[in-house]
């Protein structure tokens, strides 16, 4: 690790993380599969569907805690499949229980099966709910800048504006809300859905994200582990190219990349 690296650590829920890039674990062909993918992402926080993912609630089956540890990684239960506040809520207290008082979370609270798009009445309601008892909330939202604002202002410690619908792969539809988003918050913005190729993933970040959050770009490449390993670094070179400011751009100036003084012949 670089000083540069030390200095640009991601800062979440009172922890600092190295990597920017946060992978989900849905969809993978089994469990070995899935540990080689966050591998290949250096992925430190992975984050899991508690209603679809054993994590020992079910004894008799494969944990995925076997493959990826608490110990070596950040396990950030999420409420992927809850549809209410209530559920959400209910959902995240039993991984709390799970995972021995684990507070740190994901809420996802959906309006509809076909389109996954966040009901943020529901989200808003459960956000003020968890908030109050004691967890540390990073939101699933719509991109809509008020609503971001008031996820912060209850007291969520990252939002995370979709970028289109989950699973889509259409990448960053509207990244005019996003950089309003980015302007005015206080906490860290991350872009959590739509993410289907490296290149998106490298946009997020060049906007200015603080990271980005993906599973079926990973999951539903051919080769899953390589496109991990891409997407690794397309979140590297994205957030180096925010910070070190793209030029400006001058669409109707050409300007020269040689030298225009000292000239042969001149």
């Amino acid at each position: 690790m670089t000083p540069h690296d030390k200095m640009d650590s991601l800062a979440l829920a009172g922890r600092t993380f190295r990597s920017r890039l946060l992978v989900g674990t849905g969809k993978y062909r089994d469990f070995a599969q899935t540990r080689a993918a966050v591998d290949a992402s250096g992925a430190e926080i992975v984050t899991v569907a508690i209603r679809r993912t054993n994590i020992g609630q079910n004894a008799n089956e494969p944990s995925l805690l076997e493959f990826l540890p608490p110990s070596r990684f950040t396990i950030l239960p999420n409420t992927a499949g809850c549809y209410t506040a209530d559920d959400a809520v209910r959902t995240l207290r039993l991984a709390r229980e799970l995972l021995d008082g684990h507070d740190f979370v994901k809420l996802e609270v959906l309006g509809d099966p076909a389109t996954l798009f966040p009901n943020m009445v529901e989200t808003l309601q459960a956000a003020e709910v968890l908030v109050k008892d004691g967890f540390k909330v990073m939101v699933y939202c719509s991109d809509d800048p008020i609503l971001a604002r008031r996820l912060e202002e209850i007291g969520c410690c990252a939002v995370m504006p979709l970028a289109s619908l989950i699973g889509s792969g259409m990448g960053i539809l509207n990244p005019w809300n996003l950089q309003i988003i980015i302007a005015n918050a206080k906490v860290p913005v991350l872009v959590d859905a739509g993410v289907g190729t490296a290149s998106d993933a490298a946009i997020a970040m060049e906007l200015g994200c603080d990271g980005v959050l993906m599973n079926t770009a990973i999951a539903g490449a051919s080769d899953p582990v390589l496109m991990a390993s891409a997407m690794r670094k397309a979140v590297e070179a994205g957030r180096e190219a925010f910070l070190a400011g793209r030029m400006a751009k001058k669409p109707y100036c050409a300007a020269p990349s040689s030298p225009t003084t000292g000239l042969i012949g001149r």
